[in-house]
């Protein structure tokens, strides 16, 4: 049997666990298994992490549209014509004569 085979025979029998110098190969599988446990939880706080912001996004853009209906509404029930309106059941109506300024001076 060639090297090669052997060495690989040794592999999938798992002979490299059990022989005498095997405590350096226990070493470097542990540190690998560690590394690759690192790597799975990282991976998985990644996606946690884009979830997290997509939901934040969404909820984002519907604030916003939120905001902008709110504004829209204010704006038309600030307007003069809307006010005029609600105030004429009061039996309110605007002025015919423009304001006058009331100018106050004060001696010492």
């Amino acid at each position: 049997m060639s090297r090669v085979k052997k060495n690989i025979y040794d592999i999938l029998k798992g002979s490299f666990l059990t022989n005498e110098s095997s405590f350096e190969n226990w070493k470097m599988l542990v540190f690998v298994v560690g590394l690759l446990l690192v790597m799975i939880s990282s991976s998985h706080s990644a996606d946690a992490k884009v979830v997290k912001i997509a939901k934040l996004n969404k909820e984002k853009r519907r604030l916003r549209a939120e905001n902008v209906d709110t504004s829209t509404r204010l704006m038309r029930i600030k307007l003069e014509s809307s006010i005029k309106k609600k105030v004429k059941n009061l039996g309110l109506k605007s002025s015919e004569k423009p304001p006058k300024k009331i100018k106050v001076t004060v001696k010492k």
